[in-house]
């Protein structure tokens, strides 16, 4: 429900396509038309008045559009009142009312690219009416999700400040606004006009928001929602004191009254409220064509999740204030700007269960069931709720309406619940009750050691969810990257229907499958009819065809390449059989620096604590985890087997490979042609150098490729020398004195995600979707 300035209230849609109107609208139409007015009224009172969203934005914008559309239809039906004819939400009775100056207006929204092409194209038609042939350069800038505000000077001091409610009206926030640093109660240097309005957001960076609800629920406090309804609900605390709590920043864009100021454009507009020490946003570009206007919404959709702050798309204004002047306004919203919104990363969907996850090193996991739902571009039916304690700082019930986040690829997680429904829900909403044993094997739960929070089924060796979870994770990417082993197929090798001894009961044994290990493993699979589910299951061969009489049944094309891949497994290098161990605590960065320090599985064994721990990238916490792994006999025995099966224990040294990268720290980031992100720090590490996975002062060098994104900016901000491939090159044959910066890609492409990072910092141990 946002749109710049402020939250939305969703768009103007074009009525170009739509049919002709009816005559007269029908009893259904018209019963239609009513109740989405009384539901865009509820539901624009709860998310502005009371900072609590009964639906998500998505759900939201459809209703509004779906509003739009029958009024374009009926003309007839649209009332001076209706909710298209308004901005924003009512005034509330908390605090006093206040009049703008100068009237506030919402944006128009569209939702794809075609939409967002034809009302520039539009646009542009109406600009060469007013007889201005150039073509106009649009000032593009991020759509901030917070809170719209106007602050009013007079003299250059900060007089008032208020939300922009209904538009013309709005609440008197100053005392609250007072506490926000960044908001200058005095500008500096001379030239502002004697009263000004100055528009913008408030909002509570990303990083900041994270702090502050971890705080919230090691307080055993329920986390906030999301960072707009907590910069929103901040903003109408009673108490100052309160506010001043909230970790809340604004930024400028836009001036409302300002009788006296001539600037020629919106940026330079921008480029004065800067000089007067007024935060101005640094993310926008003034732009010439709609191809630079796609390439920038492109762009920070790819870096959306790596900005200071939450963005729900992104605003295209007319840069020329006589042009802006020129197309005026609707009712609601001006001619010359636009939010185009990206797809929906939040939505509202039923909770219809909480189970528990065993992942591969015993952890237990709660996650969410829920009623399927699309978001940020894919259909989620389950996401992760960490532990018990998180389960209730959040306040989630089985059975409430959750609000539902899932950011680019990571993992979806349950915001909390909208509490507003819990009444309504049917059957009634019931507690959630760890379990005290394991799910899978029976063994009691308890945490690993004292004063962990997580539980943990200490049942490593014979629990068959650990060793389902183990085996799909040493098939991983990060691991022996055996593309045929996927998740249904780890579960047919550990908890098939049939037979009742699986393949594997350890995966020491799974370099000595045979085929006809194989042969009888059956799984439960749902019957489908013309492709659709039928709700009826039936036994069938996992890795066999199912045979008949003319034609028995035989190993499948996938489960030949299962055994052909895992004879390319074996030759691996040292790192990713580390990797594939699922040794706590030991990831590929970690892995990496034992396999180039040791060389060998034995040299590793044999380390003791204190050598282990001295490695650059391990230290004591992993040191101890791989002491207490070895000591284990049957983990010991993964390693025999696998090594009498032919896995590479070994790094093979190369001695006369020169250490041309002693002492240096290199970040690689992006893509390069020619090397892999593991080919690329394989070959760092083996001359001598560090493989870093973020940029610091200590670093040495950046190797940025194409989408190299945010090490990069930060880079270039430290001053730290940049490569291109070409350079990296040099660099590993020839050491710093051959490397030459350059040639680095565009500056602002988007940062591509360091997966053996991510993989190193967190156990996968949570829900497979």
């Amino acid at each position: 429900m946002s749109t710049a300035p402020g939250p939305a209230e969703a768009t103007a849609a074009s009525t170009e396509t739509l049919t002709e109107p009816e005559a007269v609208p029908s009893g259904s139409v018209r019963e239609e038309y009513e109740n989405l007015v009384d539901l865009v009224r509820k539901y624009r009172f709860a998310y502005y008045q009371e900072d609590e969203p009964l639906v998500s934005d998505a759900e939201f914008d459809d209703l509004f559009r779906r509003l739009e559309e029958i009024e374009a239809l009926h003309p007839e039906l649209v009332a001076n009142d209706s909710p298209t004819q308004e901005v924003g939400g009512e005034v509330s009775a908390a605090f006093a009312a206040v009049e703008h100056l100068q009237r506030m207006y919402s944006l128009e929204d569209v939702f794809s690219l075609d939409e967002l092409e034809a009302w520039i194209t539009k646009a542009e038609a109406g600009i060469t009416k007013l007889g201005d042939t150039a073509r106009p350069a649009w000032l593009t800038e991020l759509k901030i999700d917070g809170l719209a505000v106007n602050l009013l000077y007079r003299d250059g001091k900060l007089v008032r400040a208020a939300t922009r409610g209904d538009g013309t009206t709005g609440e008197d926030i100053t005392h609250n606004v007072l506490t926000i640093k960044e908001i200058p109660q005095e500008l500096t240097g001379a030239g502002f006009p004697p009263e000004m309005e100055i528009r913008g957001e408030v909002f509570i960076p990303s990083k900041a928001f994270a702090e502050f609800n971890e705080a919230l629920i090691e307080a055993g406090k329920a986390p906030l929602a999301n960072p707009r309804n907590a910069a929103a609900g901040s903003l109408r605390q009673k108490d100052p004191a309160e506010t001043a709590k909230r970790p809340l920043r604004m930024f400028v864009h836009g001036i409302g009254a300002r009788e006296g100021l001539e600037t020629l454009s919106q940026s330079q507009t921008y480029a004065l409220l800067e000089k007067w020490g007024l935060p101005v946003s640094p993310y926008f570009e003034v732009l010439g064509s709609l191809e630079e206007v796609l390439a920038f919404i492109k762009r920070y959709g790819d870096k959306r999740h790596s900005l200071m702050h939450e963005i729900d798309g992104i605003v295209v204004k007319v840069d020329d204030l006589a042009t802006q002047r020129a197309l005026g306004y609707t009712t609601r919203v001006p001619r010359w700007a636009v939010a185009y919104k990206y797809p929906p990363e939040e939505v509202h969907t039923k909770l219809l269960d909480i189970a528990v996850n065993v992942g591969r090193t015993g952890r237990v996991t709660p996650f969410g069931v829920m009623e399927p739902v699309k978001v940020a571009g894919s259909t989620v039916g389950m996401a992760t709720l960490h532990n018990q304690d998180v389960v209730k700082a959040k306040g989630v019930k089985i059975g409430d309406i959750v609000v539902l986040r899932k950011a680019g690829d990571v993992i979806p997680e349950i915001v909390g619940p909208v509490l507003a429904l819990r009444e309504q829900q049917e059957p009634p909403v019931r507690d959630f009750v760890m379990p005290t044993e394991c799910p899978s094997c029976g063994t009691p739960l308890a945490p690993g050691k004292e004063g962990d929070v997580d539980i943990r089924c200490p049942n490593a060796r014979s629990c068959p969810a650990q060793l389902r979870e183990r085996v799909f994770h040493l098939a991983g990417r990060g691991g022996f990257d055996i593309e045929a082993l996927g998740w249904e197929a780890a579960i047919a090798l550990t908890q098939p229907a049939e037979p009742d001894v699986p393949p594997l009961v350890s995966e020491a044994a799974l370099f000595d499958l045979t085929h006809e290990d194989l042969a009888n493993v059956r799984i439960r699979r749902e019957k489908r009819s013309k492709g659709v589910a039928t709700g009826e299951f039936e036994l069938v061969p996992y890795f066999y065809s199912k045979g008949t009489a003319k034609s028995p049944s035989k190993p499948t094309a996938t489960t030949e390449k299962l055994f052909k891949e895992l004879e390319k497994a074996k030759t691996q290098p040292l790192w990713r059989v580390l990797v594939a161990l699922s040794i706590r605590h030991v990831g590929p960065r970690a892995s990496r620096a034992l396999a180039t320090a040791f060389g060998s599985m034995d040299g590793i064994r044999k380390a003791s604590e204190e050598d282990l721990a001295h490695v650059d990238g391990v230290g004591p916490t992993i040191a101890a985890a791989l002491k207490e792994w070895f000591a284990e006999d049957w983990h010991l025995e993964i390693i025999d087997r696998w090594a009498a099966a032919g896995v590479r224990m070994k790094d093979e040294r190369d001695e006369s490979m020169p250490r041309t990268l002693e002492g240096l720290t290199i970040v690689v980031t992006g893509s390069l042609p020619d090397f892999s992100r593991d080919e690329a720090k394989e070959a760092i590490l083996i001359r001598g150098g560090k493989a870093a996975g973020s940029v610091s002062k200590n670093t040495s060098y950046v190797v940025a490729g194409e989408n190299a994104g945010t090490k990069l900016d930060k880079a270039e901000q430290l001053g730290i020398p940049v490569l291109d491939e070409d350079g990296f090159r040099e660099l590993l044959a020839n050491g710093p004195a051959a490397a030459t910066a350059g040639g680095v890609g565009p500056e602002d492409a988007d940062e591509s995600e360091d997966s053996a990072e991510s993989e190193a910092a967190l156990e996968s141990e949570g829900v497979t979707e």
